[in-house]
């Protein structure tokens, strides 16, 4: 049998494993993550006693006016609206075609809205990752009252996420009542996806040829083939019952971004918190090189590395999104869009700004700056990051050593 340093004996025992059963960071209810036993320091659940006693007063005039007025509370903008009709997700039984799932979000923040059901909130704590909340709109003088939800970890804590408190994209070609007839890029998330297995059991307003292929389609088997039938949105359901009159393309794009980073970063802290406890701070030569990888998979991600290009011609974005994207966190350089070749300018992502990023733990932080250095030297090209012109590395090392407070000594 294997010899075990003490403390990873105590670790163990004080969680009731064994020896040979030893914590791993998907042990999320596990120290020293205790998911669900600790207290999130999340923006939504910082919010919920106000919103709760009325102190942030809600519309509640009618179910879109509540939904819009909690957006404007949550800076989430009306225009990344998107709309998925395939049944997944815990309230499955209200979505259809005829009744699609809303989905908004800004950087830490994603609202799940279907009419006639309940709200879903997924929020990013800095070290826990996504807190779920779900909660009915209430009616006349009713109380609003908000629930964390555990339910929403069955599959958000899954194979889907990494195993991690995270987010997820489905794309599968649902039956005529939103039920899944076959699935497609499972347990992947981010741009790095091709986009001929993105976009399935979504709608697409604008239906660019990016999206021509699953958008905005249902099935059935006859003869035991499956057949596609195209919808248009809004022919099933009525977009006035929606804050926004789209479901465009461009939202679509940037959230498949963000769960794939959100991900990425909460594997990470979680492999780093766990690999820290069960050595008592004092990482061995395994450790290290499970976070070194680590660091490598984020730090490639951060800068676009594998990125699937843009069809020719791009793709536009409805201009109220694309104002407000671009002009949150004070007209941020890293959100400036491309969207003819790639989705930025400058390939780092903004969510190096996030929560998520933000509450990695040092020794998993000060890696990924390490690695970002090494990437943007246009003096030392590494062959890894050949894609970035030496024009455009020096433009985002600029903008990273301006703006971000925690860099080490030697950027």
């Amino acid at each position: 049998m294997a010899r075990w340093p003490l403390h990873v004996f105590v670790a163990l025992a004080s969680l009731g494993a064994t020896a040979e059963e030893p914590v791993t960071y998907r042990d999320f209810d596990a120290p020293p993550h205790s998911y669900r036993t600790r207290t999130p320091t999340d923006r939504f659940t910082r919010m919920k006693d106000d919103l709760e006693s009325g102190k942030i007063a809600l519309d509640r005039s009618s179910e879109r006016a509540f939904i819009e007025s909690l957006l404007r509370t949550l800076d989430v903008p009306a225009s990344s609206q998107t709309l998925v009709f395939s049944t997944t997700s815990l309230q499955l039984r209200f979505i259809s075609p005829s009744n699609p799932r809303a989905l908004f979000f800004n950087d830490d923040i994603y609202l799940g809205y279907i009419p006639g059901g309940r709200v879903e909130v997924l929020s990013l704590d800095p070290e826990l990752g996504a807190i779920f909340s779900i909660f009915d709109i209430p009616r006349n003088e009713r109380p609003l009252r908000i629930e964390r939800s555990d339910k929403c970890m069955n599959c958000h804590g899954s194979a889907d996420s990494a195993y991690v408190p995270g987010l997820l994209m489905k794309s599968v070609i649902p039956g005529q009542s939103g039920g899944s007839l076959t699935a497609f890029r499972i347990e992947q998330t981010g741009h790095q996806i091709p986009f001929e297995q993105r976009f399935g059991g979504w709608y697409v307003t604008d239906n660019p040829p990016i999206a021509s292929g699953l958008a905005n389609v249902i099935g059935k088997f006859a003869d035991g083939a499956l057949r596609k039938q195209r919808i248009e949105p809004g022919t099933l359901f009525d977009f006035a019952r929606y804050p926004a009159a789209t479901s465009d393309v461009l939202p679509q794009l940037l959230l498949e971004h963000q769960a794939g980073f959100v991900n990425r970063v909460v594997e990470a802290s979680y492999r780093t918190g766990t690999a820290l406890h069960l050595s008592g701070g004092k990482l061995t030569a395994d450790q290290e090189r499970e976070l070194d990888e680590q660091a490598a998979i984020v730090t490639r991600y951060l800068l676009f590395a594998d990125e699937v290009p843009l069809p020719a011609g791009g793709v536009r974005g409805t201009s109220d999104f694309v104002h407000s994207f671009e002009n949150a966190g004070q007209s941020d350089p890293l959100r400036q869009l491309d969207l003819q070749t790639r989705l930025l300018k400058n390939r780092c992502s903004y969510m190096i700004r996030s929560a998520v990023f933000l509450g990695l733990p040092p020794q998993m932080k000060q890696r990924i700056y390490h690695r970002l250095a090494e990437a943007l030297d246009a003096a030392k090209p590494a062959p890894e990051y050949a894609y970035l012109p030496a024009s455009e590395k020096r433009d985002i090392y600029k903008i990273l050593r301006a703006t971000l407070s925690d860099l080490p000594p030697d950027w």
